[in-house]
């Protein structure tokens, strides 16, 4: 009897510690600048953070896998990804591309083109499939000093047609789309938002962005 209750025990005790080392959850990462935080601390970069807010919420993330690089266009971010040739499914997947497109005055057209193959890319690599990816707006880097010289409604008017065309990707494929552009246009009352070199997020924006991005991946 003493045997058959310690063997028991030992069954609960066993089931208990594997539900408590469930694996944590696969965040991937994927952008330019603004995704690998040109500017700031490793650990301020805004899919850092988010993941450290989740982790508060006992939602246990791996530090994110992020594939981006300042200066990165559309084309250049399907380039890294063919080359990095992802084989992992992941719980959660973040795009956010497309200010370069602008910047260098590309295509929209063409951008429309390899954003979409982007987003089915991100779709094919998430667990979830559409549920479980999210995409950022492109931010307006018009209104940062570093384009206080530049035509700043030209910049706003670009960036709103970029993302215009995010947006409505994104609805077709049905993915959550996440507008932190309006964010991005509090510098001009609020400019502890911008980091030191006057153009990138500073952390402060980058924790106002996952407040909306939590609010998408939580409820």
């Amino acid at each position: 009897m003493i045997n058959k209750f310690f063997n028991l025990i030992l069954i609960l005790l066993v089931g208990c510690s594997s539900h408590e080392q469930k694996p944590p959850k696969l965040y991937l990462a994927l952008g330019d600048s603004y995704t690998i935080g040109e500017s700031v601390e490793v650990f301020e970069r805004w899919p850092n953070q988010l993941v450290s807010e989740l982790n508060k919420n006992s939602i246990v993330f791996e530090q994110a896998k992020i594939i981006a690089k300042t200066g990165w266009t559309t084309g250049e971010l399907l380039n890294a990804i063919e080359e990095q040739q992802i084989d992992e499914s992941y719980d959660l997947v973040s795009l956010m591309i497309g200010v370069n497109n602008q910047y260098r005055g590309l295509s929209i057209e063409n951008f429309k083109e390899e954003f979409t193959v982007l987003l089915k890319k991100a779709i094919t690599f998430s667990k979830k499939n559409e549920t479980g990816v999210v995409v950022l707006s492109i931010p307006d880097w018009g209104v940062t000093p570093f384009a206080s010289d530049r035509d700043q409604n030209k910049i706003a008017e670009e960036i709103d047609q970029f993302n215009s065309v995010i947006s409505q990707v994104c609805s077709n494929y049905k993915v959550s789309y996440i507008d932190v552009t309006e964010i991005s246009r509090q510098v001009t009352s609020q400019p502890n938002l911008v980091a030191q070199d006057g153009l990138h997020p500073s952390s402060i924006m980058y924790s106002l962005w996952i407040k909306k991005v939590l609010n998408y991946i939580t409820n």
